[in-house]
């Protein structure tokens, strides 16, 4: 006696904690499917009593029991299909095989689950040996009757279960495979975009490094040489040591950038960009190669924008105050910095070169550049001529509620499903063949358990 309510009080304590670890929607859905097997079970009854009530609702219940067992107790589920076969209430049969169905799919491996439901018909037989006493018909006809049902509401829901359960691995496994290829696919590219940058990082350290250090080194000599014959160029000799300096300088971080997978906007330059003092520099830096520059920032210091929208906002500005240079040298040139409509404006606007002034050409290529840096930041992008003769080139970076600009979020792969690659393809799309022959089949098998079920309904309500 102590052993038999021992076990009923830790399977009543491990189901508990199987329902309180399940997720909400399981638990919702469970709950449903026993409202609505307690509801077909017990209506029926109510406009018409059996000649044994209480066995009839007794077996109802014992039908609820057996809907959510069939998940974690898939066996019991199936044994227990056996009190509802011999039952006195034919609404719960048509529980049966759907319940089978489930709980069998839930049995590996398959001959487990045959095995599991010879055991049911053999309960179904002794039932019905035990209950032939109280039944009126003859215990042949009770027994070829239950050989009946168990064929059709346990063998084949049996058979269509196992079917459609010998899908599951197959998708698991076609799963795996599919995020293992999607992974390897886009590392791939990866290692392979990898291998091209830091072949052109290399290309450019061996080329631009080796001319820009003779400029260098040629321009601190010019410097020493202007100090002791010519005075007044000493100015240009040291600003020309300077720019190559920090050419090379430049020239360093990009290679760092291409040499790595992703661009950290906070390492990948030895200083902050997009600053009010950045900015004032570019701006020193023309005005001592001969441009009339002036600045104008009334952005306060741009609290709260990232690193990559300093970035844009010191190309920007470098882009322009180099395209004055060249194309409209000694012109007046003006840069704006300012916060306008929640966002930031930044705007370098030069006049009309000078009388004999020669521009010295160009492709386009930095304003595309700019365009495209501020198009990624979600920002908009403007250039050029005014109708005086002059040249502008404006951008707006919009600013989020947090006072952030947009950040592109580029991708780069992490786990089982990468974000950079192709998306999956459906488990459906990939199994086809297997789906269809073991849903066609398992429909196939169904179909005469439907059949049966239909015929003992209308019996049933026509009693």
């Amino acid at each position: 006696m102590t052993g038999a309510p021992g076990w009923a009080r830790r399977e009543a304590a491990a189901t508990w904690r199987a329902v309180r670890a399940a997720e909400r929607r399981v638990v919702v859905v469970e709950s449903l499917l026993c409202a609505a097997t307690a509801a077909f079970a017990l209506l029926p009854l109510m406009l018409a009593p059996p000649h044994r009530l209480v066995w009839a609702v007794l077996g109802a219940l014992w039908a609820v029991l057996l809907v959510p067992a069939r998940r974690g107790r898939p066996v019991l589920a199936v044994v227990g299909s056996s009190v509802l076969v011999t039952g006195d209430n034919v609404w719960t049969l048509a529980v049966v095989p759907l319940l089978v169905l489930s709980a069998t799919r839930r049995i590996a491996p398959p001959r487990r689950a045959w095995r599991v439901v010879g055991l049911a018909c053999v309960a179904t037989g002794v039932l019905a040996v035990v209950l032939a006493p109280v039944r009126p018909d003859p215990l042949l006809l009770e027994l070829a009757g239950y050989a009946l049902s168990a064929v059709l509401v346990l063998l084949l829901p049996t058979l269509a279960g196992t079917l459609l359960g010998t899908r599951r691995p197959l998708v698991r496994l076609l799963r795996e495979r599919n995020a293992y290829l999607e992974q390897a696919r886009t590392l791939t590219a990866v290692a392979a975009r990898l291998e091209e940058r830091t072949r052109i990082a290399g290309e450019m350290h061996d080329l631009l490094g080796h001319r820009l250090s003779l400029i260098s080194v040629h321009a601190g000599a010019l410097e020493l040489a202007a100090g002791r014959q010519a005075p007044a160029l000493v100015g240009q000799a040291e600003l020309l040591r300077t720019v190559s300096g920090t050419a090379m300088e430049e020239l360093r971080d990009i290679l760092g950038v291409l040499r790595r997978d992703d661009m950290d906007p906070d390492d990948s330059t030895g200083n902050e960009r997009g600053t009010r003092e950045d900015i004032a520099a570019l701006v020193e830096e023309s005005r001592q190669a001969g441009s009339a520059v002036e600045l104008e920032w009334s952005a306060a210091d741009l609290p709260g924008v990232g690193p990559r929208g300093l970035q844009a906002i010191h190309r920007l500005v470098r882009e322009g105050l180099t395209n004055a240079l060249k194309h409209a040298a000694g012109a007046p040139t003006r840069v704006v910095v300012r916060e306008a409509d929640g966002g930031i404006e930044v705007s370098v606007t030069n006049g009309a070169p000078r009388a004999g002034g020669r521009s010295q050409g160009g492709n386009r290529s930095g304003l595309a550049g700019c365009q495209e840096r501020i198009a990624l930041l979600g920002g908009t992008f403007e250039a050029g001529a005014l109708a005086e003769g002059g040249f502008r080139m404006a951008a707006r970076l919009p600013l989020r509620g947090n006072g952030a600009p947009e950040v592109p979020t580029f991708p780069r792969p992490e786990g089982a499903e990468p974000r950079g690659a192709r998306a999956p393809q459906p488990d459906e799309v990939l199994t086809w063949p297997r789906v269809l022959g073991s849903g066609c089949l398992a429909l196939l098998v169904v179909l005469p358990t439907v059949a049966f079920l239909l015929v003992l309904v209308a019996d049933a309500a026509l009693r």
